[in-house]
Order: structure tokens, then sequence, then C-alpha cells
């Protein structure tokens, strides 16, 4: 993936722009607060001058009513702020997570195969959470703080132009400080990221795989690798809160700087003691929107980090280009063709070598050879899930690369060797493909697939719950749910990747029957080591070093004395 870069550009126009109206309003708000805001040090003049010295105490009240009313304003633009411009970030931030979720699902099955599942949740939960400065109370408050700051300078030029002078100096050597320091944290940041995203994937790795891990005494061994994880993540995190320390701590320094030299001017100019009051309360309300836009500045900082990697995942291909495969077909035949097809996952180490043959409506075709030989791969391409690097496959005729993918896979069913389940009920997995299924159409699957044989002795039947990954079943019972959700479905394509290799004899003998009946009138594909399953197969592919060895009925291929009948006779000894 290549890396990718947010421009500001890109964000006024794709996230601020969008939603001008409320960032707007939390605008005006801002500004409304920040001039309330103001009241407090221009009140500190009259008080100590008027009030305090001159003894005018009938001013006292009209001075602490005028307050008050500025306190209040403060209070309610503030809650007005979070409701309006919080929300409003909350719930872009669940647009985006759908958005990257939606763009993930579309993109081709190999690039899955080069990701850890962790890592994926970890960018589409946690990247996009920085978008809450960018249009929450962040930017507004940048913006805020800014008017503030310049306001602030005008009542010091007009109480004294030359101290605001001096004031002004060294903020301007903070604010260069501080656009430096950004700079350099941003791909602080963005490393972070991708290293919240790694340990993130093993520690959902570690937790999948606990029985392997128990099993193997290998805890901790796991322990190191994740506390090696988090200490990269705590070496990234040091880093920026050096820097973003830096930026404070330069702060700190100048403007106690500055504060040091007003206390010396003040006494040179000779101000009045609601002067140096009123000055200095001007210069903390001028300084302090600069600091807190330091921290803004960070979080805006982050934000554009954590977009810079939401970018690159938006920037991957999805698989179903709408601009190529322009062909919706209705309801298929089921007449595949592979004419010449090659393919292979890394560049000059061919899987697949010039592949021909024909899958005709109805057919059954076995695909057998050892581990390795490319019948996976065959099985894949069948499935759409692979593209053809040379030849082409043809779909009653069409070629495969120019028809929808949506059309195509809405009538393929899939029974993988180790089928995924769905945490829930054994119902909830069954209905996956077609969720409005009726009643009866579910148990005509569940009686086929022979799963009631062992949801009737449940407690809960059907609703029983399996647990991640259908834990709390053997593996024979989650290879009849798998292939009971695929009767259901009704595909026209059917592809068993050793769909009978997690059941015992019993199961197997239920589930051969099942599977007689699921492969009638439809197009599939077998792959099967066992090859006692695949005796009645219309025809068997011998696949060897990703090339037909061999190709025929089971009884032309034994007659033949070949590489099938050396497979079958060693089995058959076994």
């Amino acid at each position: 993936m290549s890396k990718s870069k947010v421009s500001l550009r890109e964000v006024f126009k794709t996230i601020i722009w969008p939603r001008k109206k409320l960032l707007f309003v939390g605008l005006i708000l801002i500004i409304i607060s920040r001039a309330a805001g103001l009241v407090p040090p221009w009140a500190t003049k009259p008080f100590m001058d008027d009030i305090l010295v001159n003894k005018e105490l009938d001013k006292l009240p009209l001075l602490l009513t005028f307050l008050t009313i500025a306190i209040l304003i403060q209070a309610v633009t503030s809650f007005l702020l979070t409701k309006i411009l919080s929300v409003e970030a909350q719930h872009l931030i669940s647009v985006l997570r759908s958005k990257v979720q939606k763009h993930l699902l579309r993109l081709p099955i190999r690039f899955f195969d080069n990701q850890k599942s962790g890592a994926l949740v970890s960018r589409v939960m946690n990247d996009v959470e920085g978008v809450r400065n960018l249009v929450g109370t962040g930017l507004v408050q940048l913006v805020g703080g800014t008017l503030t700051a310049i306001i602030s300078v005008g009542f010091l030029i007009y109480i004294n132009p030359l101290m605001t002078l001096f004031v002004l100096l060294p903020m301007s050597i903070f604010g260069v400080i501080t656009m430096k320091a950004f700079s350099i944290i941003r791909p602080v940041f963005r490393e972070r990221g991708k290293i919240t995203a790694d340990v993130t994937g093993r520690l959902t790795e570690t937790l999948n795989g606990v029985r392997v891990i128990k099993g193997f005494n290998a805890e901790q061994q796991e322990i190191k690798v994740f506390e090696k994880g988090v200490d990269q993540l705590f070496q990234n995190v040091k880093k920026s809160l050096t820097s973003t320390s830096f930026v404070t701590s330069s702060g700190t320094f100048l403007v106690g700087l500055a504060s040091v030299g007003i206390m010396g001017l003040s006494g040179y100019f000779n101000l009045s003691a609601g002067d140096f009051l009123q000055f200095t309360m001007f210069m903390v309300f001028m300084i302090a929107p600069i600091v807190q836009m330091s921290n803004i500045g960070s979080q805006l900082t982050e934000a554009f980090a954590g977009l810079d990697r939401t970018e690159e995942l938006m920037n991957t291909p999805v698989e179903d280009d709408g601009t190529v495969r322009t062909i919706k077909i209705g309801e298929m035949k089921g007449n595949i063709e592979f004419k010449n097809v090659s393919f292979s996952y890394e560049e000059g180490k061919p899987v697949l070598k010039n592949i021909t043959f024909s899958a005709p409506v109805g057919s059954v075709t076995a695909l057998v050879g050892t581990s390795g030989s490319g019948k996976t791969t065959i099985a894949g391409l069948a499935a759409s899930f692979l593209n053809p690097e040379s030849g082409t496959i043809t779909v009653d005729g069409i070629d495969m690369s120019k028809i929808s993918l949506d059309s195509y896979r809405s009538q393929l069913g899939v029974v993988l060797q180790d089928d995924f389940l769905f945490e829930g009920t054994i119902r909830e997995n069954i209905l996956f493909p077609r969720p409005n299924s009726t009643e009866q159409e579910l148990q005509k699957a569940v009686k086929a697939a022979f799963v009631n044989e062992f949801t009737d002795r449940f407690e809960k039947g059907l609703e029983t719950v399996i647990g991640e990954r259908g834990v709390k079943l053997s593996g024979g019972q989650r290879q009849r749910i798998a292939i009971a959700r695929a009767i259901l479905a009704n595909p026209r394509i059917l592809i068993l990747d050793e769909a009978t290799s997690n059941l015992d004899t019993e199961s197997e003998s239920y589930i051969q029957e099942s599977l007689r009946t699921l492969m009638q009138g439809r197009t599939t594909f077998v792959i099967a080591h066992r090859l006692s399953t695949i005796r009645q197969a219309n025809q068997i592919l011998v696949i060897e070093n990703g090339q037909i060895q061999e190709q025929g009925r089971h009884e032309d291929l034994i007659s033949r004395q070949g590489r099938y009948y050396q497979l079958y006779t060693y089995q058959a000894r076994i």
C-alpha cells in the first residue's frame, strides 16, 4: 500500500465544507463566548481604579450584573457548542467507520491474505477517531482562540503599544517553535497508528488461538511478543510527549519572560494599578488561546495522521470495478469453462499453467492431487475469489472478468474445509445467506444436512448459542451447519472444499446423502482428499504441479493405472 498524505484542502472539501452550516453556528457561538470571556479582564480597571481606589461603590452593582451576565453567556454557549459540534463529530466518526468497513468488504480476497484481521479492526475503529477534533469543538476553538488573541492584542495596543511589542516578540518565537514541532509530530502519530494496529492484530490472534497457545505451553512466548509490541507503542508515545512537552515548556518559559518584562516596564511607564492589572489580564487572555491552540494543533495533527492511514485503505482498489464488470447476469445455467488459465500468487512462481476444461451445467467436477498442486486455486477462480493472470473463465459463454460480482455470487454457494461460523445461534448461522427464509425452507435445509440429528438433543435446539467460530460444537456438527447454510442459499454453482473432511464415519454417511441432493442440477466443484467420496463425479481432474495431468471418470482413470490409480490404491491400503 502506497503512503498517502491528506492535504488541508482535501479535508476542507470532504469534511469541513459539507458541515459548513453547523460549523458557522459553532463559530458564532465561540465568538459570543470569547467576547463574553473578555468582560472580566476589561472589568479589572474600573473595579481597581473607580471602586477600590476612588470608592465609587454605586458602580459595583452594575459591574457585578454585567459580569454575571457574561459568565452566564459563556456557560450557555459552551453547552450549545458541545451539544451541536461534539455530537456531529461523533456522528461523523460513525459515518467514516461505516464507509471504511464498506470499502474493506469490497476488497479482493488476496488483500486479506496479507493482513491481520485485528490490525484492520484497529484501522476501522481507531484511525478515524481524530476527526472529532476537525468537526468538534477543536476547530472552532482554534478559530475562536485566534479571534480572542487578536482582540486582546487590540486592547493591549490601546493600553500601551511599546509594552505590547515586547509581549509579541516571545509569542512569535513560540509560534515558530510550535509549527516546527507539529511537522515533526505528524509522522510520529502516523507510525503510532501502525504500531497500534499491529499490537491489536497480534492480541486478536492470541485470543483466537488460545487453545493452541495453552496446548504448547507457549504463554510466556506470547507474553514476550505482546510486551515487545506494547513497548514499541510506549516509545512512540514517549517521542510524541517529548515533542509536545517541549512546545508547552517553551510556551511557559516565553510567557514567564514576557511577564517579568511587563513588571519592569509597567514601572517605567508609570501605569496605574488598574491599567497594570488590565494589561496583565488581557495579556493572559492573549497568551492562553495561543497555548491552547498548540494543544489543539497537536490534536489536529493526530487527526491528519489518522486520516492519512484511512486514505491509504480507501485508495486500495476494490475487486468489483463498475467500469469493467458491467454485465449483470440473471438466473445462470451454470456452464463454466476454463481456457488456458494461468495464475500465480507471487511473480515468477506460477501456481496454475494453461488450465483448460469445461464444467457443464449440472455436472460434478472433482479436483484431486497432492497438497499445493493447485486444486484450491482452481476452486477460488471458479468462485471469483481470484482472477486469472492469463486465459479466460467463462460463465454461460460470458467472460467472468466482465460479470458483476454481486450478480454472480448471489448464485454461488461455498462450503470450505474449515468453514466459518458466526457467534450466535445455530438458526442464525443457517439463515445467514437468506435471512428472510421461511421456517419451512429452514427446516428443509436442516433436515437435508442432518443438522436436526444433533440439535434435537440440545435443550434449545436451533436456538443454541454456538460461541465464537462455533467453538461449542464438534467439527462434524460445524460442517453440517455450513452445508445446511449452502443448501438454504440454493445456489447454481457450488464449491465444496474438503466438505466432508471434519466428519466422523456416521456423520459422513449422513452428509454424502445430503450432498447428493444438494448437487442435483447444480454445477459443482469438489475438492477431496478422500477419493472414495468422489467416485460418482462426472469428471475428475488430477492436478499436479499446476497442470491437469489426468482427466476422466473414476472407472476410466482406474483402468489407465496412472497417477489417479496410484493415489486411489494408496488410500485404499491405509
